[in-house]
């Protein structure tokens, strides 16, 4: 073999270890492209509570949440959250801040659920300033029998909480029945926040 022929032979071996190299490192890529347009379909499917949680059916977690400071109800301050009270009553668990731009959109729909005897509402206010969560409630006003505190977003994690606004059920067995994604508007209230509250019941 000719010293052009042997150059030529190990240009073209060189080549083909460098195309093989490239596929390699854009395999992941693919996968990861694949694996977000799945995401977006089910998130542009209209209907966010379609998102998958591996909660649904599965205890409510067993989080202990302190109180937001000043925040009074009645006359009487309003507790923290405490897992313990779920059980015996449909409880709307709502995960909301005061910077969450849909939480200011969806405010007037929860007083409106509030108006429910049957439906206990609670509130998880999300890596907020006490002070901005109170101004928050007095604009809008409570419809929170408790607001739990996660300043650091670690019990979130455990609702499997994907950003705020987030609304949970928890049925009479404090058990997480259903996740809506995203705020509570008129449209998906009707037509699967309130069916899903009454089949609780």
């Amino acid at each position: 073999m000719s010293g052009a022929d042997k150059r030529t032979g190990e240009d073209t071996g060189e080549e083909l270890r460098a195309s093989r190299r490239r596929w390699l490192l854009a395999l992941p890529l693919a996968a990861f492209a694949v694996l977000a347009a799945l995401f977006l379909v089910r998130l542009w499917s209209g209907d966010p509570s379609r998102l998958p949680s591996a909660l649904i059916g599965r205890p409510a977690p067993a989080t202990v949440l302190p109180p937001l400071p000043g925040l009074q109800r009645d006359g009487a301050e309003v507790p923290g959250l405490d897992p313990a009270t779920f059980k015996g009553a449909v409880t709307l668990v709502n995960v909301w801040a005061s910077w969450c731009v849909p939480c200011h959109d969806e405010a007037p729909l929860l007083l409106q659920l509030a108006q429910d005897k049957n439906l206990r509402i609670v509130g998880i206010n999300y890596k907020d300033e006490p002070e901005n969560a109170r101004r928050f409630l007095g604009r809008y006003g409570n419809p929170f029998q408790a607001v739990g505190v996660d300043r650091n977003g670690r019990a979130s994690i455990e609702w499997g909480v994907y950003g705020v606004p987030e609304t949970f059920l928890i049925d009479r067995e404090g058990r997480i029945a259903f996740k809506l994604v995203g705020p509570i508007n008129p449209d998906n209230l009707a037509r699967t926040l309130k069916p899903a509250i009454e089949k609780l019941r």
